[in-house]
């Protein structure tokens, strides 16, 4: 690990002049950016601590929106009772995302910004050609051990997924991030995140200077009625094979779409949001054949690489499925 000097910031205005020097990092949690310290992997000469910085761990659920401050913790968040009543997704999606102990860690803000847990990104000392990390160099996946690499937003430059879950839920019901540096700004999810083209080392639309400071989601009938499905290789504290994060509000009869809200994680290089797999199912019967119908468009344009073949098979049956769950017909 690089030597490096630590400052404490006390206001929003002081992280971001700090944060807009060069070779510099905010620290809140630490969960994702200190282990990348320890791997060479993030190299700052300087860390920013925001932690102090007083008014970004509120919690706030009103009639129209629900709004998450950057530092609240993941538990936090989680176990709220007005957001598991309002939006049962956001809160599994915190929860079945890390151990207790990382959850009771980790920030709202530090989570939306973790970085892919590609192992050749991570090990700088084996694979010197990781893009992501050292644009230019290649990218040792395409050819290697890529069992957890995406199918979907991939180039020929980067092939990485995106790790997060709760990021897909907040994609699924048009959440904006709100950032601050100069002035404020708020940025829709989807848009928040980029897709690796052939700058695959630029991974969100933050400025320099700017610093997340809350999530806001506008609240809905398909919010209410939501889910999160998680699938991996083992049951718990593990990363996504795939997930999904849907909503559905029904018609008046019970039986017929009016709404439907689905993202998916684990396959993509970034939170991906299945808006032809929506506009198939409104209007459309709530019934096992024709979720699975709809579903199998999820993977339209996947590309496989070798070893992560399975996720083209797998994803339509876990967008499936949550939406049976949601639907009350699992």
């Amino acid at each position: 690990m690089r030597t490096f000097d630590y400052l404490r910031a006390d206001t929003v205005a002081a992280a971001g002049a700090e944060a807009a020097q060069p070779e510099t990092r905010l620290l809140a949690g630490g969960t994702t950016l200190l282990d990348l310290m320890k791997l060479n992997v993030e190299r700052p000469a300087r860390i920013v601590d925001i932690t102090r910085i007083a008014g970004l761990d509120g919690i706030a659920v009103s009639a129209n929106a629900i709004r998450i401050g950057a530092l609240a913790k993941m538990s936090k968040v989680a176990d709220h009772s007005d957001i598991k009543a309002a939006a049962p997704a956001l809160s599994e999606s915190l929860w079945r995302a890390a151990s207790a102990q990382l959850r009771n860690m980790a920030s709202i803000g530090g989570n939306l910004m973790q970085r892919t847990r590609c192992m050749y990104f991570r090990d700088p000392g084996a694979y010197p050609n990781c893009n992501k990390r050292t644009p230019g160099s290649g990218c040792a996946a395409l050819n290697g051990v890529n069992r957890n690499h995406a199918v979907l937003g991939t180039s020929e430059a980067c092939i990485a997924i995106y790790p997060g879950d709760f990021a897909v839920a907040l994609v699924a019901f048009d959440a904006k991030v709100i950032v601050q540096g100069a002035t404020e700004r708020s940025i829709p999810v989807d848009e928040f995140f980029l897709l690796p083209g052939q700058t695959p080392h630029l991974e969100t639309r933050l400025a320099p200077g700017e610093m997340i400071v809350g999530v806001e989601v506008p609240r809905s009938a398909a919010l209410q009625r939501s889910h999160y499905l998680k699938v991996r290789d083992r049951t718990s504290y593990e990363f996504a094979a795939a997930s999904a994060a849907v909503g559905i509000e029904m018609e008046p009869d019970g039986k017929t779409i009016r709404e439907v809200r689905i993202a998916v994680g684990g396959i993509a290089t970034k939170p991906w949001r299945l808006r032809a797999v929506e506009a198939a199912l409104k209007g459309k019967t709530l019934d096992e054949a024709t979720l699975r119908a709809a579903a199998a468009s999820t993977v339209d344009g996947a590309k496989s690489s070798g070893h992560n073949a399975f996720k083209i098979d797998l994803a339509p049956k876990v967008v499936a499925r949550a939406l049976m769950t949601a639907g009350g017909i699992a």
